[in-house]
């Protein structure tokens, strides 16, 4: 392995040629006496850095979204020259809100860059490869880019985002921007042809002739931040004067399906953010909505806009439970924390500039708080429903091994770590826990503050103080820890920076469940499940056993989680494992449950069989505890302070 060492102020132009001389022979260091060593040579890999100065000229931005049988986006790019010479054109890497270097680089193909109708030759940066070289040759004015995009069109290949019904266009991926400039500064004029027929919704407002949508003329920032859902099926709700649901669907029957009373729940969650809040941070804002098995899912934030994507028959089966329908609430809640209110390290001037996820627990586990309580207070979701989703989470943050060796905030590096990927033993590993375990968090916060203050204050105080602000102001305001423990103190003085650096970095042996207890529940286990677990398992195909054993398994009869040092772990069982049969039965759900009750009467182990790596094995599941579901069961008074907090206002 060759060592660089990162030396040099100039950017690279090109792809430089870089030579090691033969090294001589000698016997130092670890290798063997004799053999051949290397030297270290200098490298540049710096690109140009961001300036906070006007780029000379307006990108045009031209793309056919009409070929939906293939996925492919193609585009034509014009961007102005600055000054003949080297020129860096970037590829978005680093995406907000997917917290991590996600731009998917491998699918822009066919990349030609011309000037006055002559080709030029670009070269990818050797150390980067979201970043493209080329010499502007004296005289040019622009240059003329053509490219496409290859979406995926198989699950393997990452998200799906054309359908023959629908599309989710994200201009990152149809886009080179220069470098050297913040992106607020670049100015950007694009254009989109979507297939006949069909209707496109953004937070970017656009002139529509025909198939044709001239959107209008932005900063390339606000550009990334105004992705767009079109769609042959295509329906659109006003929520309010300046608020829109714009749905999209695989049929048109799932839009009809919508109730005018499933509607009012959303224009109420409007309704509760403002109150909540007490400004608003967009001069408009478009919900983003596809009820789709088809495409790709996705929650997405943005400052004006949110992406969002449910079940077909998210109307449809709208009273068997609350399915996906906590995903507004949340993205919504996004427009006030993560976008107007920022942490300093997610913030960055560009698009390929890293940052820094230290604050994830209050930018998404903040916002999972707020999501659940806006979606109580709208009935989105019945209070009941969540409380049960309550007990789930904090029941599964509790029984997690992992939390003796990983603290709450190196979680927040698992974007990058895993990229998302499916994990064997999320128990052990744990994963994005700031979201839920950053929710719990704020619970308690919210506890702490009324106790402190007799319940005159709680989190809504802290809310309006923090993402309040001036109403309208679509901008960035960063801030940093201390900024939310000065705001906390204010509303009641106490050690919040040290009660929100013991949450970040503890080895508690359980999740925090303070903000459960002080405000009236206690979490429980019954042999009986919740209809919030029921739905659960009845949208996912998937029986839930973490705490009946320590297993949960799919609809293809597979486990898809074992819980670290469980009853199902000592068994010898892993992820991916097919349990055959129960006993002497064929396995079934109804049948392992039934297997774990009995076991609970008889006191004996359940004897498995499964077929691992095309082999049969025979196992036993020694577990007599029974069947454990997880609820919260009130232990104050009628109205307690998780009661309050649920409320509408």
């Amino acid at each position: 392995m060759l060592t660089a060492l990162l030396l040099g102020t100039a950017p690279l132009s090109a792809a430089t040629a870089l030579h090691t001389p033969l090294a001589a022979p000698h016997a130092d260091g670890a290798g063997a006496p004799g053999n051949s060593q290397p030297a270290a040579f200098a490298m540049d890999q710096r690109l140009p850095q961001p300036r906070d100065i006007a780029y000379p000229g307006t990108i045009r931005l031209d793309v056919d979204a009409t070929d939906t049988a293939r996925g492919i986006f193609r585009v034509r790019e014009r961007i102005p020259v600055a000054a003949p010479g080297p020129m860096t054109l970037l590829f978005p890497k680093w995406l907000q809100g997917n917290h991590a270097p996600r731009g998917e680089i491998e699918k822009l193909a066919g990349l030609t860059i011309r000037a006055r109708g002559r080709e030029l030759a670009w070269r990818r940066d050797p150390f980067d490869a979201y970043a493209f070289h080329v010499d502007v040759p004296t005289g040019v004015e622009a240059l003329e880019l053509s490219f496409e995009f290859l979406s995926a069109t198989a699950p393997g290949q990452g998200r799906i985002v054309v359908t023959p019904d629908m599309l989710n266009l994200q201009f990152n991926s149809v886009s080179l921007y220069p470098a050297g400039y913040y992106a607020r500064r670049i100015p950007v004029e694009a254009r989109v042809t979507y297939p006949a027929g069909w209707t496109a919704a953004s937070g970017l407002p656009a002139t529509v002739d025909g198939q044709v949508y001239r959107y209008q003329r932005t900063d390339y920032e606000t550009l990334l931040d105004s992705p767009v859902f079109a769609g042959r099926h295509f329906r659109a709700e006003q929520l309010a004067p300046d608020v829109r649901l714009n749905m999209v669907a695989d049929s048109a029957s799932d839009l009809a399906a919508a109730t005018p009373e499933q509607i009012d729940a959303h224009r109420r969650l409007v309704d509760q953010a403002i109150k909540l809040f007490g400004a608003r941070h967009y001069d408009r804002y478009e919900f983003l909505l596809a009820l789709t098995d088809q495409m790709g899912g996705i929650g997405l934030e943005h400052h004006r806009s949110s992406e969002n994507g449910v079940d077909p028959d998210y109307f449809r089966k709208w009273n068997d439970g609350p399915g996906r329908r906590n995903l507004l609430p949340h993205e919504f809640a996004h427009s006030w924390n993560g976008k107007y209110r920022r942490p300093k390290g997610l913030w960055v001037p560009d698009h390929n500039t890293p940052t820094r996820n230290s604050l994830l627990w209050v930018y998404e586990g903040q916002t999972q708080f707020w999501g659940y309580v806006l979606g109580a207070r709208s009935g989105l979701f019945t209070k009941q429903e969540t409380l049960d989703a309550f007990a789930a989470i904090a029941a599964g943050l509790d029984q997690r091994p992992a939390r003796s060796w990983r603290h709450l905030e190196d979680t927040t590096y698992d974007p990058v770590i895993s990229a998302r990927r499916p994990k064997g033993w999320t128990s052990w590993q744990r994963s994005e826990d700031y979201y839920s375990e950053g929710m719990l968090i704020w619970l308690e916060a919210d506890a702490l503050l009324r106790r402190l203050t007799g319940d005159a204050r709680g989190m809504d105080d802290f809310a309006r103080a923090f993402f309040g602000g001036r109403d309208r102001d679509w901008g960035v305001v960063t801030y940093d820890l201390d900024d939310i423990v000065q705001t906390l103190g204010q509303l009641a003085p106490y050690d919040w920076a040290g009660f929100l650096k013991a949450r970040q970095f503890e080895h508690a042996k359980g999740a925090p469940l303070a903000g459960l207890t002080e405000s009236g529940y206690q979490l429980v286990y019954t042999d009986e499940p919740t209809a919030y677990w029921r739905d659960v398992e009845k949208r996912s195909g998937t029986i839930d056993l973490s705490f009946s054993g320590g297993l949960s398994v799919d609809k293809d009869k597979k486990i898809a989680g074992i819980v670290w040092d469980s009853p199902a772990f000592k068994a010898g069982l892993t992820v991916g494992t097919e349990i055959v049969a129960v006993g002497d039965r064929p396995y079934a759900p109804e049948l392992l449950k039934d297997a774990i009750a009995a076991a609970a009467r008889a006191k004996l182990p359940i004897p498995l069989t499964i077929r691992r790596f095309g082999r049969f094995e025979q196992l036993s599941l020694d577990w007599t505890g029974g069947l454990r579901y997880p609820r919260l069961a009130k232990t104050g008074p009628a109205e307690g302070p998780l009661d309050r907090l649920l409320a509408p206002r």
